[in-house]
């Protein structure tokens, strides 16, 4: 269950531990990071041990808990390694509503905030599930989809002409928490097959009822295959025909 008051105080507590604002990015841990630690473990004690060859976020309980904001491809080792320890929870936060804010590279300026048109969700996940994609199917992992909102410091260090595209990630500040999305089983990735879909359906059909790129409902149904909740039936031209297994 969602707790946003806590999650809301440990926000607090963060930014009065002087991570927001004038010290963004100065310490070695991430803002993001360092809050859904705290909210899904605090007992500090049990945060950062080391297990087997690989450090752990938080290990408490027979359970291991990875907090990743990015480039899963970096888990493999440890999935693999702690995987065969114990169960692991795989907690990845997505921005639900995200402010921007630029930082003038040469002053240290900070822009006021800009609230981003675009809404985050689970298809946002799909890139980065895919680089463990083996794993997923694994029983005693468990994924935790956490959706946020954030203020996302950025530095005006880009190639356009403003500065703005290409531009590199200072740290994202977490406000406040909107959704837990657990996947405990393989039932649970039917999340991703919208209501709406025919018995039988394309990437391009999926890609057209959820509202998101052809690639990204590829990538998609390529890992809602290698789960077996859907499976091929055919082609039609030169796209795969899926259905629903669950």
């Amino acid at each position: 269950m969602v707790d946003r008051q806590r999650f809301r105080e440990l926000c607090k507590e963060t930014a009065d531990a002087s991570i927001h604002r004038d010290s963004i990015g100065t310490l070695g841990e991430k803002a993001l990071h360092a809050v859904l630690k705290q909210y899904f473990e605090p007992d500090i004690k049990k945060h950062e041990i080391r297990v087997g060859s690989y450090i752990a976020d938080i290990a408490a309980d027979n359970n291991i808990i990875e907090i990743q904001t990015r480039a899963f491809n970096k888990l493999r080792g440890k999935l693999t390694e702690f995987l065969s320890i114990s169960p692991v929870t795989v907690v990845y936060p997505l921005p639900d509503t995200k402010w921007v804010l630029w930082i003038d590279i040469l002053t240290g300026e900070v822009s006021k905030r800009r609230k981003s048109p675009k809404r985050g969700g689970i298809y946002d996940a799909i890139p980065e599930l895919y680089r463990i994609k083996p794993f997923l199917s694994h029983p005693a992992i468990r994924l935790c989809i956490v959706l946020i909102d954030v203020e996302e410091y950025r530095y005006l260090n880009g190639w356009s002409e403003d500065k703005k595209r290409g531009s590199t990630r200072c740290d994202r500040i977490p406000l406040d928490i909107t959704e837990e999305l657990w996947f405990s089983s393989t039932k649970d990735y039917c999340r991703f097959i919208p209501p709406g879909l025919h018995d039988q359906f394309t990437s391009r059909d999926l890609s057209n009822i959820a509202g998101i790129s052809i690639r990204s409902a590829q990538t998609t149904l390529n890992i809602l295959h290698h789960l077996g909740v859907v499976r091929r039936t055919g082609k039609q031209s030169n796209m795969y025909v899926y259905q629903r297994t669950i």
